[in-house]
């Protein structure tokens, strides 16, 4: 018999629970973050895409102030008095300097900066965590968002892995490395420490891992349910049901 064949699924179930603790992580990329206290953030830097939510500000044109325009997938806003304008690209400041120039072309507005553009709902800009967590997928990026806060809100769930999560920059541009750096999320939380609390940006990934018995786990059942199904098929070829009287609906089989 060939050794390698037999050995084969138990090889790769070592090897993949071996892959699980060894990460392609560098502890020093965490110089590609910030600190939450070392930048400000605000909404005037965040760059308007669709389908970001825009609210308008004029309280001395009744007819505008406090509506909000959904930005278009064509990049851009309409107010039934005003027009259109072109919005993606440019910033709340920006935009409201346009729109304000439009106004003044209709109304008398004294004093300066008189129109004020706020983003109402961040959704044009996201970032990502998938893995272990209960709530995976891409999260609304408004500037703000921490390491400790995306994970919070995601909810490692009883298979993730805390004390190995990752969080990964992917590369810029073709042919660069991304930055990836661990989290220990537990030592984060009990013990208060922050080191690793840092500002993640657009794009930025956070995952987190499965620990090593929930890996085994899931590489088992890649193996299993293949076979269970098979298995179910072709009992269900030999004894399709109805095929003998008193065919029990509930899982309790046959009955006489």
């Amino acid at each position: 018999m060939n050794r390698a064949k037999t050995l084969g699924p138990a090889g790769w179930l070592i090897c993949s629970t071996l892959l699980t603790g060894c990460y392609n992580s560098h502890p020093e990329d965490i110089q590609a973050w910030v600190k939450p206290y070392e930048t400000n953030v605000t909404a005037e830097r965040y760059v308007v895409q669709p389908p970001d939510e825009l609210e308008l500000r004029c309280a001395q044109v009744p007819e505008v102030n406090m509506q909000r325009q959904r930005v278009r997938p064509d990049g851009k806003i309409s107010f039934e008095v005003l027009g259109d304008f072109e919005v993606a690209g440019k910033t709340p400041e920006e935009i409201s300097a346009d729109v304000e120039k439009r106004i003044k072309e209709l109304y008398t507005l004294p004093g300066e900066h008189a129109v004020d553009v706020r983003v109402a709902t961040f959704t044009s800009h996201v970032y990502y965590v998938v893995g272990q967590v209960t709530r995976p997928g891409p999260r609304n990026y408004t500037g703000r968002d921490s390491t400790l806060t995306a994970i919070s809100e995601a909810q490692p769930n009883t298979m993730a892995w805390q004390k190995r999560i990752q969080v990964v920059r992917p590369a810029a541009q073709e042919g660069a490395q991304p930055f990836i750096f661990e989290i220990n999320y537990k030592k984060m939380v009990i013990d208060g420490d922050t080191s690793k609390d840092v500002l993640l940006q657009e794009g930025d990934i956070v995952y987190v891992p499965p620990t090593v018995l929930a890996a085994i786990a899931m590489v088992l059942e890649e193996f299993i349910s293949p076979v269970a199904r098979a298995f179910y098929g072709a009992y269900l070829v030999q004894n399709p049901p109805g095929t003998s009287t008193g065919y029990s609906p509930y899982g309790g089989g046959y009955y006489r």
